[in-house]
């Protein structure tokens, strides 16, 4: 079993190793039943002491990920192994292959995504708008009409920029929230998701310094961490990434490029600030490198609170814009831009060359008309006045059922609340009894980049309806006071 282990970091690594199992259990990568490796096999293949290999077990099944029987192994909880049964009697067993090394730096966004739709349970870990508020009549009457007006669009390759009439839609969109870009400026990619990855493969090499917020967008990290970047992060606050602490770190180290998430910060809702927008520019400036902008939520807002992008108060390149249209569209049709001038802008456009030759033309003109209308902006009121109710009442039900000890931000904008538990307390194995409820949600340690904090859970609002919403934050409040009863009654002393 492949654990990447950070030997430098102040956490030990019987709790590295513990994350990275418990991780890829929770995912569903290592299968309900299914055979660990014994400690000392663990101890030789991750080249750490046999205690350390026995601490990690040792938390594994204090929080009843794995249970070990005596005289036959050590496997991950299953119905068979509670009841002592031998899983290995099962003629489909695939536990060999686990002894295949596999690369993935993390498995947190798998995690994240998996399961959606295989079957009914409270989906409180995604991110997204559910379908049935997106225009999906609208947009497959609009696909099916294309088709048989203009069935070539099913055979010809597009532009590899993106199509251009699309591009100059956007454009014109995009001036409407002050950012100013040519068509010239705009490749299309497969979601925003291609897009971090176009930058990732374009600009970052083996031990090249990335800079990202904590927490942050958990597969933006994965992304990153693939190409061999060193990760430094910045604690976020209620005004964005703490720009006096950034300063510190580029004082130190030559950063090659800072990723933010400025607008409906992902996973905590917050804004970052204009001073620190500008105070961000200059850093870059300063310490020549280059940011990259995320914007995913922009859309989704139920505060006063816009402001202008960073990219349009640069005037030198600096900023790369990432932004993600089908989020609040129509998430099938994956469609995202990422925007630069300049030798950045075509050296992007010949990484997407490389991807994939560009996107799809059939999805790309599918999304057209919706631009090019005041559709978008009636969409976009309609949706935003049913997720500020979704959002106050989930607010609402935190408020009057959670314990005092727990404490959550209020998001001015986009799909999530970001929620601290107390400092003792583990989102991990919160999950795991979650899930035993038919209850998802995301651990927060999946979104720091290093040096990961686990009393925290990201919970989305938008993607059930009012009372599956109530339901699953009942349920959360009901195991979280449950937890907190179980740690002070432990801690209980009788008086003799």
């Amino acid at each position: 079993m492949h654990i990447d282990l950070n030997r430098n970091s102040n956490i030990p690594l019987s709790v590295q190793i513990y994350q990275s199992i418990s991780d890829r259990i929770a995912s569903g990568l290592i299968e309900k039943g299914a055979k660990l490796p014994s400690v000392r096999s663990l101890s030789k293949t991750l080249k750490v002491s046999l205690v350390t290999a026995v601490k990690a077990y040792s938390l594994l099944e204090k929080d009843n990920f794995i249970a070990t029987i005596q005289g036959k192994g050590t496997y991950v909880q299953s119905e068979d192994v509670v009841n002592n049964n031998n899983p290995e009697n099962d003629s489909t067993s695939l536990d060999w292959q686990l002894s295949i090394t596999d690369h993935l730096p993390r498995a947190q966004f798998w995690r994240q995504n998996i399961n959606l739709n295989t079957k009914p349970q409270i989906q409180m870990s995604a991110a997204h708008v559910h379908s049935s508020l997106l225009p999906e009549q609208h947009i497959s009457k609009h696909l099916s009409s294309l088709v048989l007006k203009n069935p070539s669009l099913l055979f010809e390759y597009g532009p590899i920029q993106g199509d251009l009439e699309l591009r100059t839609s956007i454009a014109n969109y995009l001036k409407t929230k002050d950012v100013s870009l040519s068509a010239e400026e705009i490749v299309i990619t497969n979601g925003s998701q291609q897009a971090i990855n176009l930058v990732a493969r374009t600009f970052i090499g083996a031990g090249d310094v990335v800079i990202m917020e904590a927490p942050t967008y958990t597969a933006a990290i994965d992304v990153f961490r693939w190409q061999g970047a060193t990760i430094l992060s910045v604690p976020v606050d209620k005004e964005g990434m703490r720009i006096d602490l950034l300063l510190k770190i580029c004082d130190s180290y030559s950063p090659k490029l800072i990723y933010t998430i400025p607008s409906y910060h992902n996973p905590t809702g917050t804004v970052m600030s204009m001073q620190r927008r500008r105070e961000l520019l200059n850093i870059a400036r300063d310490f020549n490198c280059l940011i990259v902008e995320d914007d995913p939520w922009s859309e989704i807002t139920f505060e006063k609170s816009f402001l202008p992008s960073i990219k349009s108060l640069d005037t030198s390149g600096r900023v790369i814009y990432i932004k993600g249209f089908s989020k609040f569209l129509a998430p099938g049709c994956r469609i995202g831009t990422v925007s630069a001038s300049g030798s950045i802008l075509n050296r992007l456009v010949a990484a997407k060359a490389n991807s994939d030759l560009g996107s799809p033309l059939l999805t790309q003109k599918a999304l057209l008309p919706f631009l090019q209308s005041n559709f978008m902006e009636k969409h976009l009121k309609n949706l935003n006045s049913i997720l500020i109710k979704r959002r106050n009442l989930a607010l609402k039900l935190l408020t009057d059922h959670m314990p005092i000890d727990v404490k959550w931000a209020i998001p001015q904008g986009g799909p999530n609340i970001w929620i601290t538990l107390p400092s003792w307390m583990s989102a991990e194995s919160l999950l795991f009894e979650a899930q035993s409820r038919n209850i998802a949600f995301l651990p927060g340690s999946t979104c720091y980049p290093s040096e990961p904090e686990f009393n925290h859970i990201r919970i989305g609002f938008c993607f059930l309806d009012e009372h599956k919403l109530k339901e699953g934050i009942l349920a959360l409040c009901s195991i979280i006071s449950s937890f907190i009863d179980q740690k002070y009654s432990h801690n209980d002393i009788p008086i003799i």
